[in-house]
């Protein structure tokens, strides 16, 4: 490699952490937001002390997480978090993880049971209507694993939106994906067991109840209760699952 491209890797990686902590610390200070433009290249090297290849590679990473937006001919822009975005890397780097479904699972119930409890004190009528009319889904698709699953993911998302807490749905948000495709295979087992019609309507019903009766501890029971019995019908399916293959 000749001389004018040689690069001093300890001392790029300095440069690189100080634009990325500077723009964290403009964002978490309040100093930018969405629809903010960022300094020229030219002021943010100058001001850093750091060459402008670091700061557009900087530039490049932040936009590669949908952090800013590079608009060419005009400089580069913060953009609006998009936590679909974020679900997408978050997926992509949990796939790599042994074990990821139950991994996943118990980070939902850690979010749920905080969730729940803030609903109880936050949902107004518009999330609890939103709320009944995802159990009415609920209700409606309990013999279709597909569409049910559907529901089931959508009626839980309701209650993440009820505790208006935007740190829980954002946590929420970046796991959806994988907690998406966990309820549709956990209702493609189960949906054949005896009792599954109680599981998946009453329950709702009990969580939504419990809700709009403000009982935060009632609602918490009611949620571990429902987590339990779910992974109780995941042993039974599979259970059955290894008699059917026993007896062919």
């Amino acid at each position: 490699m000749g001389a004018g491209l040689t690069r001093e890797p300890a001392e790029e990686a300095t440069g690189y952490d100080q634009v990325f902590a500077f723009v964290r610390e403009q964002l978490l200070s309040g100093q930018m937001k969405a629809g903010d433009r960022l300094l020229p290249e030219r002021e943010l090297a100058t001001r850093l002390g750091v060459s402008r290849p670091v700061i557009r590679e900087v530039l490049r990473a932040l936009a590669a997480i949908g952090v800013i937006e590079i608009r060419h001919g005009y400089g580069s822009v913060v953009r609006r978090p998009d936590f679909a975005e974020l679900g997408d890397l978050f997926t992509m780097m949990l796939a790599q993880q042994g074990e990821v479904v139950e991994d996943v699972m118990e980070a939902r119930i850690a979010i749920e049971r905080q969730a729940i409890r803030l609903a109880c004190a936050r949902a107004t009528s518009t999330d609890l209507a939103a709320l009944g009319k995802a159990l009415r889904r609920v209700e409606e698709t309990v013999t279709d694993p597909q569409i049910g699953g559907d529901a089931d993911f959508a009626f839980h998302a309701a209650l993440i939106a009820a505790a208006h807490s935007p740190t829980l749905a954002s946590l929420h948000a970046a796991i959806a994906v994988l907690l998406k495709r966990s309820h549709l295979e956990r209702r493609e087992r189960i949906t054949s067991l005896d009792g599954i019609e109680t599981y998946l309507v009453e329950h709702h019903r009990e969580l939504l109840a419990a809700v709009a009766a403000r009982d935060a501890d009632s609602a918490d029971r009611l949620l571990m209760q429902h987590f339990a019995i779910g992974t109780e019908y995941q042993r039974r399916a599979a259970a059955e699952r290894d008699r059917s293959s026993s007896t062919s």
